[in-house]
């Protein structure tokens, strides 16, 4: 009788052992999937934060540039206009390097800004009318 009860368990303790495995490995799975979402939602917040700093450094750069470039063309206009004698009212701008011949010179005009008049004189030069 000890060896048929024997029997009967072994089918029992057999089938717990499955299932006791297949609970096992179906926690595992659980865990590994609950580990991988937790892992993707990390480095997904790494990637936005990654890239919202990108994107404020990259703006900045921009209006640095942009603030540069209003700079330099600000500039070359002033340039122009003290070469054409056009820009009398900014002699106290201490950024234009044309301030001091700007004073002497009434006219804006220079010898060495006006290379085909070497004499200095004040009138424009005009090539058309030459021959």
């Amino acid at each position: 009788m000890a060896s048929q009860q024997a029997r009967e368990n072994i089918p029992h303790t057999a089938g717990g052992q499955a299932q006791m495995k297949k609970d096992e490995a179906m926690n595992q799975a659980s865990q590994a999937s609950h580990a991988a979402q937790e892992s993707a939602s990390a480095y997904t917040t790494q990637t936005s934060n990654y890239l919202q700093e990108k994107g404020v450094q990259v703006k900045n750069m921009a209006q640095g540039a942009g603030e540069q470039m209003k700079s330099m063309a600000q500039g070359a206009a002033d340039a122009v206009k003290n070469t054409l004698g056009m820009n009398a009212g900014n002699e106290s701008n201490p950024n234009n390097p044309t301030n001091s011949s700007a004073a002497n010179n009434p006219s804006g005009l220079n010898a060495a800004s006006n290379p085909a008049n070497p004499g200095g004189a004040t009138a424009a030069s005009n090539p058309s009318t030459r021959i």
